[in-house]
């Protein structure tokens, strides 16, 4: 499975990053705590060289908070590096992050002048919210669907903080596919680039193999089934996933898996945990003769 996708204005953000960077003080980067690795962009560390980062682990109630605790322990080994993790609708939570940035730039702060930030992240991972919170007020349009912010802007935080914003970045060719595959798990990628089937199997695997508990309590499951393809056919069975002659439609179970996965409704789940090694997103989908083999 190969997710392609890269709209076009995403070309116009590297260059516009690259611009501006010169004239800022702090990186905050948006990442998704469910995918914290797979939601950052490969190329923000590079293009940044030595100036400070927050990233901002949003969705944190979304995300198993031991794993969450452990990524912000890693993250914040990297030098210039904090990590904060929030909800971007919860004010108390965001506001914790402005007081973080004149930490980080106290110098600026002592000397009065103000704190030029940039914000940066992928599609949907709830940069336009944080900047609303951030804000107190509507300025960034916010949807379920990826790719919303299209233009630069600079926004005056009225609090000594001036806050650049840039369209959502992410790479040209996801070829990195269990990275890909969460991405798509997440919502971060539209869904006509992927195959939400072989995305709901996958995600099904990962889900039993490190979520049994939530999995089957969510949908009355008995026992977890050993094949991929039977946990979401059991699923849709539960769901009434039908078609005529009572068969299971999987493509609407695996549908039906994904979207309540991503509202939160199975539980605090992360797709990903610092320096795992391995996990069903990595071993991918499973071929029918695997299955028929287990």
């Amino acid at each position: 499975m190969i997710i392609d996708w890269y709209p076009g204005h995403m070309k116009k953000a590297r260059a516009q990053i690259v611009e501006i960077l010169p004239k800022i003080d702090l990186v905050i980067e948006v990442l998704d705590a469910r995918l914290p690795k797979s939601s950052a962009n490969p190329l923000l560390a590079r293009l940044r060289q030595n100036k400070p980062c927050i990233k901002v682990l949003n969705k944190q109630d979304l995300a198993d908070p031991t794993v969450t605790k452990a990524w912000i322990q890693q993250f914040e080994q990297e030098q210039g590096v904090k990590a904060l993790p929030l909800e971007a609708r919860n004010r108390r939570e965001v506001g914790l992050l402005p007081k973080l940035c004149r930490k980080i730039l106290k110098a600026r702060v002592a000397a009065k002048k103000p704190l030029r930030v940039l914000i940066v992240g992928i599609p949907n991972v709830g940069k336009s919210t944080l900047i609303n919170t951030l804000a107190g007020r509507k300025i960034a349009r916010v949807g379920d669907k990826p790719a919303i912010t299209t233009c630069p802007q600079q926004i005056d935080l009225r609090n000594g903080i001036l806050l650049s914003d840039t369209p959502g970045l992410l790479w040209p060719v996801l070829d990195d596919l269990p990275g890909a595959c969460r991405l798509a798990a997440s919502g971060a990628i539209g869904d006509n680039a992927f195959d939400t089937t072989e995305v709901g199997l996958t995600t099904a695997s990962y889900l039993a193999e490190r979520y049994p508990a939530l999995l089957m309590q969510r949908y009355n499951l008995d026992e977890i089934p050993n094949k991929q393809i039977a946990i979401v056919e059991e699923i849709g069975r539960k769901r009434g996933c039908l078609i005529s002659g009572g068969e299971i439609d999987l493509h609407r179970a695996a549908e039906l898996l994904l979207r309540e996965l991503r509202a939160g409704k199975l539980g605090r789940i992360s797709l990903e945990r610092a320096q795992e090694t391995e996990s069903a997103f990595d071993r991918g989908v499973e071929t029918d003769e695997t299955n028929s083999e287990l």
